[in-house]
């Protein structure tokens, strides 16, 4: 404002600067509403037209999908990923003959049902480790331990029988 206006001059520069002030808030107002930082905002009124507008319903999928990222759960759900749709990820061939045993630091261990099969998913273990980055992402699996089925132990147990044990049992 003028510091030596008078009259209409004052009236106009007061009006002026209420018009400053009340567009300047209707454009903060409107960003915080449409960015939807959760703070405290307003509801968006009226209908929401032809076009996407944050209010329509939304694919559950699509929700899930912000939540998991905005929690930081993508690394968790993509190694539960590899266990759950294990069928999924490999093939169903190799699936029915083998089963992921535990993921560490990005070492997945995959026991097989027999060791043909561990001998055959060892050779098989650099398109496997393509495949679960293709499904799951990248630097999920970064290396694979086969091993083939755990035999049976016989040093523990209830008929446990000192000594050299049942070497003449099978032949």
């Amino acid at each position: 404002m003028a510091a030596g206006a008078s009259g209409p001059e004052l009236a106009r520069a007061v009006l002026d600067a209420a018009k400053a002030r009340r567009e300047a808030a209707a454009r903060t107002r409107r960003r915080s509403v449409v960015s939807g930082d959760g703070g405290g905002e307003r509801r968006l009124r009226g209908y929401s037209g032809p076009g996407p507008d944050p209010r329509d319903p939304q694919p559950l999928g699509a929700v899930l999908a912000k939540l998991v990222k905005a929690r930081g759960w993508e690394q968790p759900a993509a190694e539960a990923t590899v266990f759950g749709s294990w069928e999924r990820v490999v093939g169903p061939e190799v699936a029915q003959h083998s089963r992921p045993v535990k993921l560490e630091d990005g070492e997945l261990t995959v026991e097989a049902r027999s060791t043909a099969w561990a001998t055959q998913l060892r050779l098989l273990a650099g398109s496997l480790l393509q495949q679960i980055a293709r499904e799951v992402g990248h630097n999920v699996v970064r290396k694979l331990h086969i091993h083939g089925p755990a035999a049976p132990s016989w040093s523990k147990g209830p008929r446990r029988v000192r000594g050299r044990g049942p070497r003449d049992t099978y032949g």
